[in-house]
């Protein structure tokens, strides 16, 4: 979830506002740099998928993640070992619900950073940057 880790806890309105406006973003960035955007927030019971893209024959899962000022750390810091698992679990349940199962694939990290005003200061793409297991 581009807004936060924990499941289970409902996120605040301007948390939540934030986490859509990176995944736009990041969308954007992706789609200009020749990705396809195949789908966005995609739920299972494992977690959810911020997006689902494809670039050339490999299908690229990305988590999003944004950040307004320094003080909580870098965005891709709140990909925890708990997030990776939830990752991993929801990418196989994609690719098994859409038949893709032996499809090349991987799991991007889309890092944005904001000043505290929202201005954007940087987007970093860490091209699978999560490990997958088997």
């Amino acid at each position: 979830m581009g807004y936060g880790d924990d499941q289970h806890a409902a996120p605040s309105g301007a948390r939540q506002r934030l986490g859509a406006s990176g995944e736009r973003r990041a969308a954007s960035w992706l789609e200009a740099r020749g990705y396809r955007i195949l789908d966005r927030n995609w739920r299972c019971p494992s977690g959810e998928l911020d997006l689902v893209a494809e670039l050339a024959d490999e299908l690229v899962v990305v988590e999003v993640k944004t950040r307004r000022g320094s003080a909580m750390g870098a965005p891709e810091e709140a990909i925890t070992p708990a997030k990776r698992r939830h990752l991993i679990a929801s990418t196989q349940e994609y690719l098994l619900a859409h038949a893709m199962e032996q499809r090349p694939h991987r799991i991007d990290v889309v890092a944005i950073e904001l000043a505290p005003g929202g201005r954007l200061l940087g987007i970093r793409h860490l091209p699978a940057c999560v490990e997958l297991e088997g």
